[in-house]
């Protein structure tokens, strides 16, 4: 027999051996569900209800001895994975595996099922967006943003495995003001070729261009201020241009000859401010040399977004552009269409967005989880010069998605949750109530290292390429001192998938809505919690069975009676369960918790007992198969996070 799930063909068992005798005890009394829990030790069975302490309620008897009757009146012929059932505790019910039956299920159906065990399909599959990274095209991926790419292509990966019909999408930026700044630096340097990594050369430009404007424009209305002798915003404007000047110093010495290149280019322009906010409204407009200078800044930077992505096994079905949705009308038509209803309103002049007026007629606040004493703010939709804002396109390239699919999941940080609700909410505004229901954000926290403080203004981060040549060298000092026996052409190559591996994995084991310190001595620890721990278990595992000599004799399944033994078979059973759980609640993090256990279960047994020496001949078979059925599970966990699992190490 071969199961897709075998710890619920356990569970279904239990709920009908309960069912059936509850029916003959009390047929009068109608349960329409039955609790079923793991106990906490092994000892207690391996499924216990609670169902006796709800009925002595109804039936005013004693929890234990209605489990003792219902045990008592339980029908043995029924049993096939159950061993035996005991009345425990103060009535609890408890059921214990028939370990032998239980063991030719679960590793029969893993080596069967192979490549696809542990990957339930759902019954009615769907079309599903996850967009993902769309880091702005401003500077290179730095280590804060590497989270996003590693969650939304794993959830990716999750979805496909389940079944569903899955796009990944990238969201360019290239319209607002920040793009428009870069462009203009870019333009003012004679649009230079890259002599390094595109996005490497772009990010010294914005940054350096963006502190020169900023300066420039306190420097203005410094002046002003002096003017009109307002103390107060003197000093404010002071304590803002001292530290603009301080963080100039710090990128002249940086890039000293990039720094005096831009000072002096920039210094031509009377007013650099008032020229980045004509380009940006120009390339809204679709101004033809506007649209060729940033498209041009944009191309190059994801040029080197594509490069580092690839290096990492991340990719897309599509790459969108914001510009696309402006230029495409598709901004202006949502812009009119929320006009059309009472929600918009204008204040100083500009477009308000009252995100709260539509959650109170449309009694949208317990739906969307928020307190009903919360006020959400108005969503501002565009700006005075009509140019617009972030979230008001991203309006139209929501609608847009969801003429593609009928799932939309927005892989965005967790500063970003109240533009996602404001999103939300334009959504049921404007009528399209099945489109938010079904648009999801799924949000994470940030990335911090310790004794290092990221500032993208000052152009201090650490990028995602850095990151991952530091765990490659890492890596590679670390196979070297393991296995010096190999040739260096062997050691690179797999130090290239554990160090890959390993940044992957630490950004994915935590749970999504704690942030993530990364660290050294954990990404990389071969000891425990980490991908090279679980690639090395992996591999421990195929050396074994290379090791082993083919056996034809029957493997005796009933020989598998130590305790680690029993763990290992349930982990391995109970993998399905948790790779539905973790695409239904989008929680990739129980995947690496998964195999991170595995692993340890199976570092457990290994140094615990023999395998191919073990006797009789039947328990080493029996071993072995157990030892491969590890090793299947430990591959598939492994692919759903993107990390290699090597035979070899």
């Amino acid at each position: 027999m071969v199961s897709e799930k075998p710890f619920a063909e356990f569970q279904l068992e239990c709920e009908n051996v309960l069912a059936n005798a509850l029916e003959k005890l009390f047929p009068e009394i109608q349960i329409t569900h039955i609790p079923l829990e793991k106990p906490p030790i092994l000892e207690l069975g391996q499924l216990a209800s609670s169902l006796c302490f709800e009925l002595a309620k109804q039936l005013h008897e004693k929890p234990l001895v209605l489990a003792k009757r219902l045990v008592k009146s339980m029908d043995e012929k029924q049993f096939s994975l159950i061993e035996h059932v005991a009345p425990a505790g103060g009535g609890y019910i408890n059921f214990h595996l028939n370990f032998a039956k239980f063991a030719a299920l679960t590793i029969e159906s893993v080596k069967q099922l192979d490549e696809a065990y542990g990957f339930s399909k759902v019954k009615e599959p769907v079309k599903i967006i996850v967009e993902h990274t769309s880091v702005n095209p401003l500077h290179p991926i730095h280590i804060g943003q590497a989270r996003n790419p590693m969650l939304g292509d794993t959830i990716a990966r999750l979805l496909m495995a389940r079944g569903h019909t899955v796009y990944r999408h990238y969201y360019i930026d290239d319209v607002g003001r920040q793009t428009s700044v870069v462009a203009y630096g870019y333009d003012k340097l004679g649009r230079p070729k890259p002599d390094t990594k595109p996005d490497h050369f772009i990010g010294p430009i914005y940054t350096i261009t963006s502190c020169l404007v900023e300066i420039n424009r306190l420097k203005r209305e410094l002046n002003r201020a002096k003017i009109v002798q307002v103390e107060d915003e003197i000093i404010k404007i002071n304590r803002e241009l001292d530290e603009w000047v301080s963080i100039s110093a710090e990128l002249s010495s940086k890039y000293p000859q990039l720094f005096e290149e831009l000072l002096n280019k920039i210094s031509e322009d009377e007013n650099p401010e008032n020229s980045i906010n004509r380009l940006n409204k120009a390339y809204e407009e679709g101004e033809p040399k506007a649209k060729s200078l940033i498209r041009k800044v944009s191309e190059l930077c994801f040029e080197g977004f594509k490069q580092t992505l690839n290096r990492i096994d991340v990719s897309y079905d599509s790459w969108d552009w914001e510009s696309d949705f402006v230029l495409g009308g598709h901004v202006a038509e949502v812009m009119q269409k929320l006009k059309q209803t009472p929600y918009v309103f204008m204040q100083t002049g500009v477009w308000e967005f009252n995100a709260e007026d539509v959650a109170q007629r449309l009694n949208l606040k317990t739906k969307l989880g928020l307190k009903e004493d919360y006020t959400i703010p108005s969503l501002t939709l565009a700006r005075s010069d009509g140019t617009t804002l972030y979230t008001t396109r991203d309006i139209a390239y929501t609608l847009w998605k969801f003429k593609k699919a009928q799932k939309v999941i927005n892989v965005i940080g967790v500063e970003q949750t109240l533009a996602q609700l404001q999103l939300k909410i334009a959504l049921y505004a404007l009528g399209f109530h099945q489109y938010a229901d079904n648009l999801v954000h799924f949000a994470y926290n940030l990335v911090s290292l310790p004794g290092y403080k990221m500032s993208s203004r000052r152009g201090r981060y650490i990028t995602f390429d850095e990151v991952m040549d530091e765990a490659v060298k890492r890596a590679y000092d670390e196979v070297s001192k393991r296995s010096p026996q190999l040739s260096d052409a062997e050691k690179r190559k797999i130090a290239d998938f554990v160090g890959i591996g390993a940044v992957r994995y630490a950004l994915v084991e935590v749970d999504p809505s704690k942030p993530v310190v990364f660290t050294w001595d954990r990404v990389l620890n071969f000891e425990t919690n980490s991908a090279p721990y679980i690639q090395y278990t992996h591999a421990r595992a195929c050396s074994i069975l290379r090791k082993a000599a083919k056996k034809s004799e029957k493997t005796a399944y009933t020989l598998l009676k130590e305790k680690i033994e029993h763990e290992i078979l349930l982990s391995l059973a109970s993998f399905p369960d948790t790779f539905i759980e973790a695409t239904e609640y989008l929680k990739p993090n129980l995947i690496a918790d998964f195999a991170n256990s595995l692993a340890d279960k199976f570092n457990t047994f290994y140094n615990a007992l023999p395998v191919i020496k073990a006797e009789p001949q039947g328990l080493s078979n029996a071993r072995l198969t157990l030892v491969d059925a590890v090793r299947i599970a430990l591959r598939n966990a492994l692919n759903l996070i993107g990390i290699v699992a090597p035979e070899k190490m």
